[in-house]
């Protein structure tokens, strides 16, 4: 039912972006200079459907090719009214789905994006694009291609959820990734010390090592925080910082 009623969702207005805000934990007085766009949908009867039950339906039914191309607009939309009310050089992030980088249409979409950037009079670096290691894991050269084609345009390259699944440090030597997100599940065990302390401090320090900057999620307690900040990891994302907003 939800697979059938999710083709209406997109024409029918039912979906919505909130975004969650990424802070700098090295000046954690400031003020936020990113945020992640999150995919709302608000079924007409069912209210609030939640993320883990209609993306994989989406990315089934190759319906995430239309919906991801949505949230890139609205999201571009979005920052740039934060740009254009003062807040210079803010960025969102966006998460495209393998499903967006394998379908045949995202090679039509892909230039797209950079285009739409442009007719918004928007710099690539003003969105930041999120991909899973499982993307990553065939060393598809056609998704590098592409990978390459968005980072040139600009825009930002960023490994969600590092650390679980198919991690491979290959992954970071055959291909140019910007920021690396520290996994929750390793955020989420941080004040007991241990294995979790050391995996985080390793990741951070091994991200900077190879150039790329470090954005821990799921922080939701001050010593998480406190923790992630004393390792010198760059930026942190959690409800510690705030939900996700209108």
């Amino acid at each position: 039912r939800l697979a059938a009623e999710l083709r209406d969702a997109l024409p029918a207005r039912q979906f919505s972006l909130v975004y969650q805000p990424i802070l700098s934990l090295r000046e954690p007085a400031s003020a936020p200079r990113k945020a992640e766009a999150l995919l709302r949908w608000t079924h007409p009867k069912l209210g609030d459907v939640s993320p883990a039950q209609f993306i994989p339906l989406a990315e089934a039914s190759g319906l995430i090719v239309d919906i991801g191309d949505w949230v890139f607009r609205e999201a571009a939309a979005q920052v740039k009214a934060w740009r254009d009310a003062g807040h210079a050089g803010f960025q969102v992030s966006v998460n495209k789905s393998p499903v967006q980088f394998f379908n045949e249409r995202s090679q039509r979409l892909q230039p797209d994006w950079v285009a739409h950037l442009r007719e918004l009079g928007l710099p690539g670096n003003a969105l930041a694009v999120e991909i899973t290691e499982g993307l990553l894991l065939e060393r598809d050269e056609a998704v590098a291609g592409r990978l390459r084609s968005l980072r040139e345009a600009g825009l930002s390259i960023s490994l969600d959820d590092f650390g679980t699944g198919y991690s491979s440090l290959s992954y970071l030597q055959h291909h140019d990734i910007d920021t690396v997100k520290i996994d929750r599940s390793f955020v989420a065990g941080l004040e007991a010390g241990g294995k979790a302390l050391a995996l985080c401090r390793a990741i951070v320090t091994m991200a900077h090592e190879l150039g790329m900057q470090v954005v821990a999620e799921g922080i939701e307690t001050e010593a998480q925080m406190l923790a992630l900040q004393s390792m010198g990891c760059d930026w942190g994302q959690g409800w510690w910082f705030g939900k996700g907003v209108s």
